[in-house]
């Protein structure tokens, strides 16, 4: 079978977010403890897995796994996928897809692939105890993200984005306890509208890269913030990936480049 690892929000190579992406035949899902061995044997954030539609609602279907668990949402290896199916020719132009999380919609043009996800309106929350310490700065605000699932920490700027020193255990304990994915650390940018960071230990993602899910809240935060809709977000990882949004509506529209990094044969 084949395989391949896809740099997402990236222009260049080893930057952004890698995903593994396999494309397999109509017909059954694999063993879902299988698609999980696969997962965790690659070690990246999120493994995609595609399949032809048998439905009419989409012309594909696709889940993602991290290490330890199936997601409901993921933004960099929707965005992988698109780009392996257009660079075999399976595609051009927009593509639907039927996932966890509804039918997502990937637009493939020569300057970038444009997702088309269900928007999280933030919601303001009182912080959880530890949370300052497991992040080693001090909250300015805290919200809820909805069906997202994450905690939504804003910051006083992006040089305080940059000093967090995560405590994954910490990190860990909280989001477990609040039955959450994950924590997005958000600041104003100095060179792009906004800066941020995603930590999702419990997960099996200590840190990852870009994550273009926390943008599905991020966009509408900072496009309420700031007054305007097109914004530009950087994720101020050690890779690092620019992930350009648009809220509209109850949708948002993420943008960015993927490069293949990797193609070889999974035994199985």
């Amino acid at each position: 079978m084949r395989i391949r690892v896809v740099d997402a929000f990236a222009d260049r190579p080893f930057t952004g977010n890698p995903a593994g992406v396999c494309v397999l035949d109509a017909g059954d899902w694999p063993d879902e403890a299988w698609m999980q061995s696969v997962a965790a044997e690659l070690k990246h954030a999120e493994t995609a897995f595609v399949r032809p539609s048998a439905g009419a609602q989409a012309e594909w279907d696709l889940r993602w796994f991290t290490p330890t668990k199936e997601v409901v949402l993921c933004g960099h290896a929707t965005l992988a996928t698109a780009h392996v199916l257009a660079t075999d020719g399976k595609l051009s132009g927009k593509a639907t897809f039927a996932t966890l999380s509804g039918v997502l919609v990937a637009d493939v043009a020569d300057d970038g692939i444009t997702l088309d996800f269900p928007l999280n309106l933030p919601s303001a929350v009182e912080a959880p105890e530890g949370l300052a310490a497991a992040l080693a700065v001090e909250p300015v605000e805290v919200y809820a993200t909805g069906a997202l699932n994450d905690l939504l920490v804003v910051v006083r700027g992006e040089a305080t984005v940059r000093a967090v020193v995560p405590d994954y255990d910490a990190i860990a304990a909280i989001t477990r306890n609040g039955g959450l994915r994950g924590l997005i650390v958000t600041a104003p940018g100095e060179e792009y509208d906004f800066v941020s960071r995603f930590f999702a230990p419990a997960s099996g993602i200590p840190e990852d890269p870009v994550t273009g899910s926390a943008h599905t809240s991020l966009a509408p935060y900072w496009a309420e913030r700031l007054g305007r809709d097109e914004l530009v977000g950087y994720q101020a990882s050690a890779r690092g990936g620019v992930v350009r949004v648009t809220p509209s509506g109850d949708r948002v529209y993420l943008k960015g480049q993927a490069i293949t990094v990797l193609d070889g044969e999974l035994y199985v």
